[in-house]
């Protein structure tokens, strides 16, 4: 697997939200743009030039978004976005890994972990998270969200993380990992491992058969023992509107 591969799927991933968000995706030249609720992003443009970057920020000034983020390859002069005053943001750190090392076995599933297609779980200011659910409900399913719970099965169990598998059928087989948490009074207890395996194994049963995610520092170590492997990095460039 390669970091063009990782590109790819996180390109979709970003459509593919966008799309169940009420946003959408075009093309403007040879640059990518994605847009949803939570912001504009301009997705691993080969090379960039002012006046189109310019044209991808009035679009955010005009749909009302907060921020405009670049997902960039290390490769790539980011001299231009500097130029519209961008700033850098944090470090994209490729992991892959062979699935057949990652998802859960028949005997190895977790109960506090549950693939679901609809939650309660989100009110309040994170109410429009719940609308996310809507990937997992489509046919053919091309997502899968779980989420983890302390005490599972009983009335007083606590929601404690999430995470999401999506995998589009794409080529080499490529699978994605995204918006993996445990919440930080529930880490430490295996939660992370069971969500990561959980999501995995429903990638895995849908045909795919590696595996990508951007990893955290934080998240790095529990990655590398769940069988996961850096292989390169990017750079994010953030403009914030209001």
């Amino acid at each position: 697997m390669t970091v063009e591969d990782c590109e790819r799927v996180q390109t979709s991933w970003f459509r593919a939200q966008a799309e169940v968000l009420g946003g959408q995706s075009w093309e403007d030249g040879a640059l990518t743009w994605t847009d949803s609720p939570e912001g504009l992003n301009l997705m691993f443009p080969s090379e960039l030039n002012t006046a189109a970057v310019r044209r991808g920020v009035q679009q955010a000034l005009d749909r009302g978004r907060s921020s405009v983020g670049v997902w960039l390859n290390a490769c790539v002069d980011a001299s231009v976005l500097r130029e519209c005053g961008f700033e850098r943001g944090w470090t994209i750190r490729w992991m892959t890994a062979p699935l057949a090392a990652v998802a859960a076995g028949e005997g190895d599933r977790d109960g506090r972990i549950e693939l679901q297609t609809d939650t309660l779980d989100y009110d309040g200011e994170y109410s429009e998270y719940r609308d996310l659910l809507k990937l997992a409900r489509q046919e053919p399913q091309v997502a899968w969200y779980a989420a983890a719970y302390t005490q599972p099965g009983s009335s007083f169990r606590s929601f404690a993380g999430r995470a999401w598998s999506y995998y589009d059928g794409g080529p080499h087989g490529t699978a994605g990992v995204f918006d993996m948490e445990v919440w930080p009074r529930f880490r430490r207890r295996g939660l992370g491992t069971g969500l990561l395996r959980t999501v995995c194994s429903a990638a895995r049963e849908a045909g795919a058969w590696q595996v990508m995610l951007n990893a955290t520092d934080e998240g790095s170590l529990l990655y590398r023992t769940c069988g996961f492997t850096p292989i390169g990095e990017g750079i994010t460039w953030w403009l914030h509107l209001r």
